[in-house]
């Protein structure tokens, strides 16, 4: 079969860490009998100095014309002082708005083999730790209106967080579809003893699960929600989070699994278009160094593969050349020293031993 990518390798470690992961998709083409074309487009910080914006139209045009996106990450130091609507990460909100990506799935799993590096005691993470947060992508307070204006204190700014009943229902089916999926547990995350948007959640959620009588639903506060990924994370299975709230919980999720290194995300709407991306951002103190671990981008290819395209057996090879890699002990060096005797491997080195597995 044949599939057209549209990449965007951004800043920072971007370009790195894609092609290991357009690498190893070129491997599963040659093994599987499918062809991969790659377009090549600006996002970020480079588009903001080639183009002097962050997401050019022409970057919005093959991207939709294309089977799926991947993506590196953007950002970095360089472009900080520029004002909001310049900045790359408005490149990222855009593509998000311009593909209609509501919604957003963050697999935080702990690898056996990197058990020693998650930071909670062992006892509490002993049967490992297996989470997918569901975050609401294209709305919230990252979309809503703001502004600065002249105050009883002087100058203000103000976000303003805000969802529709449309908005909700359509990330929550696809909360309450995954956990049917899953173990069949649903945990919606909201801040309801405060935000008028969070009431409007929780009722919108109690009113869909009575569709979903397969699936325990339950209501946790934002901040309990923190608290208990600490505490005790694998009473989670599938966390349903606004947009906001994602954002930090699902980097939370993360470190507790050893390393943002490590986790892949989809971003998802309506159709098989998506856009696919690791959670890490660009570590513009690390990029050309080969420090780099490549294997979230590449995880998240073949979340591509699964979900955009629905290859099953590809993505499960990919996922099983990761575990064998991470069994034989090789790391890089945000995962060294984890889990007994290993061997250090640079960016490059890591994606050609997951490509030998495969």
């Amino acid at each position: 079969m044949d599939f057209k990518i549209a990449v965007i390798k951004g800043d920072g470690i971007g370009p790195e860490i894609v092609d290991e992961a357009l690498k190893t998709l070129n491997v599963i083409g040659k093994k599987f009998g499918h062809h991969f074309t790659y377009t090549e487009v600006l996002m970020g910080g480079c588009a903001i100095d080639k183009t002097g914006v962050p997401l050019p139209d022409e970057t919005v045009k093959i991207c939709k014309e294309s089977d799926s996106v991947l993506l590196g990450a953007v950002g970095g130091p360089k472009w900080d002082t520029l004002p909001g609507h310049l900045r790359p990460e408005k490149g990222l909100l855009g593509i998000r708005s311009a593909l209609g990506l509501y919604a957003n799935l963050r697999p935080a799993t702990l690898y056996a083999p990197l058990k020693d590096a998650c930071m909670l005691k062992p006892e509490t993470v002993q049967d490992g730790l297996d989470i997918l947060i569901v975050r609401e992508l294209t709305g919230g307070i990252y979309f809503g209106e703001r502004g600065r204006s002249q105050g009883k204190n002087g100058e203000e700014a103000y976000d303003t967080e805000r969802y529709s009943v449309k908005e909700i229902e359509r990330i929550a089916r696809v909360a309450f579809k995954a956990a049917r999926a899953r173990k069949g547990k649903l945990a919606s995350v909201d801040k309801a003893n405060v935000l008028e948007s969070s009431r409007l959640w929780r009722e919108v959620i109690h009113r869909l699960a009575n569709e979903y009588p397969d699936v325990e639903c339950r209501d946790i506060l934002v901040d309990n929600a923190a608290m208990q990924l600490v505490r005790d994370p694998a009473q989670f299975d599938v966390l349903l989070t606004s947009n906001m709230f994602g954002d930090i919980l699902s980097d939370e999720a993360s470190m507790i699994t050893g390393s943002i290194g490590m986790l892949p995300s989809a971003s998802l709407g309506e159709g098989r278009l998506g856009l696919y991306e690791p959670t890490h951002g660009s570590a513009p103190d690390i990029a050309g160094q080969g420090k780099a671990n490549p294997i979230a981008t590449i995880i998240s290819a073949g979340m591509m593969l699964r979900y955009a395209f629905d290859l099953q057996k590809e993505a499960n090879a990919i996922d099983e050349a990761v575990l064998s890699v991470l069994k034989k002990g090789f790391r890089t060096p945000d995962i060294a020293g984890v889990g007994g005797e290993s061997k250090l491997l640079s960016t490059v080195e890591m994606g050609e031993a997951v490509r030998a597995e495969l």
